[in-house]
């Protein structure tokens, strides 16, 4: 049914294509970025998108904790029925 040799070629080549490809090694560079001593919290040091994704954090964080409180107040003194 299946054909084992050519099976075992392909699983070959992909494995063995895969290897060739080369990718810049961009770890130095965000070590030194991540390293540097220049008084700016490491989560922040990606840059802008860290800074918006920083903000959203602490907006839905804030915004959920305010809501929770008020849903439990809501739910501790229920309305009376006339």
């Amino acid at each position: 049914m299946w054909n084992l040799p050519a099976l075992r070629q392909i699983a070959q080549r992909t494995i063995g294509t895969a290897s060739r490809r080369q990718f810049e090694n961009k770890v130095p560079e965000k070590q030194k970025l991540f390293q540097e001593d220049n008084g700016i919290p490491v989560h922040l040091k990606g840059g802008v998108a860290d800074a918006l994704l920083y903000r959203a954090t602490m907006i839905l964080t804030v915004g959920g904790t305010a809501y929770a409180i008020y849903q439990l107040a809501m739910a501790s003194f229920p309305k009376k029925q006339d």
